[in-house]
């Protein structure tokens, strides 16, 4: 039996459905039925006009970003799955911000969704910055089937880690 470190938070049913479709050789099926595309934002400033047109649809009086992209230094586990940073700064008389989305590169290969998925997460925080009721209830505003994309991401880098990519 395999350990499934990204689903550890999940039931224990749930972990172990994924667990049987792992030992069935079945999860990269079950993945590609659910999500038969990759996206096609390979690079930072596609990226970038993904992240203001979420933002601009649901968050038009929020912070601006300075700054969107693919961080090839974040670990998965030990990061989550992307950052945001808030960053203030004295010049002169006048308090400059600067918000910044970093993503895994590890994402600039999977289904939109799961990129979808991490740029709503990371919007959020411009918001509100702990993971609370709000925080949660903002991300289904922008995302109705949030919970359900976090999940299937997490059984997507499960994946990813035991077996291998899931596209070739």
């Amino acid at each position: 039996m395999q350990q499934v470190n990204y689903l550890s938070a999940y039931p224990a049913a749930l972990q172990q459905q994924i667990q049987q479709l792992i030992e069935q050789q079945q999860l990269g099926h079950w993945l590609r039925a659910k999500y038969p595309h990759e996206h096609q934002l390979s690079n930072d400033q596609a990226l970038r006009d993904y992240a203001l047109e979420i933002k601009n649809r649901y968050m038009r009086k929020s912070a601006p970003l300075s700054k969107v992209v693919y961080d090839p230094k974040i670990h998965v586990l030990k990061h989550a799955l992307g950052l945001h940073s808030y960053v203030s700064r004295v010049q002169g008389n006048k308090l400059k911000s600067k918000n910044e989305i970093r993503i895994s590169s590890l994402f600039k290969k999977g289904p939109e969704a799961f990129l979808q998925m991490i740029v709503v997460h990371e919007l959020a925080h411009l918001k509100e910055k702990q993971h609370n009721k709000a925080f949660y209830q903002l991300c289904q505003h922008m995302l109705p089937h949030y919970h359900q994309l976090e999940f299937d991401t997490r059984v997507y880098l499960t994946h990813l880690e035991l077996i291998g990519p899931v596209y070739s």
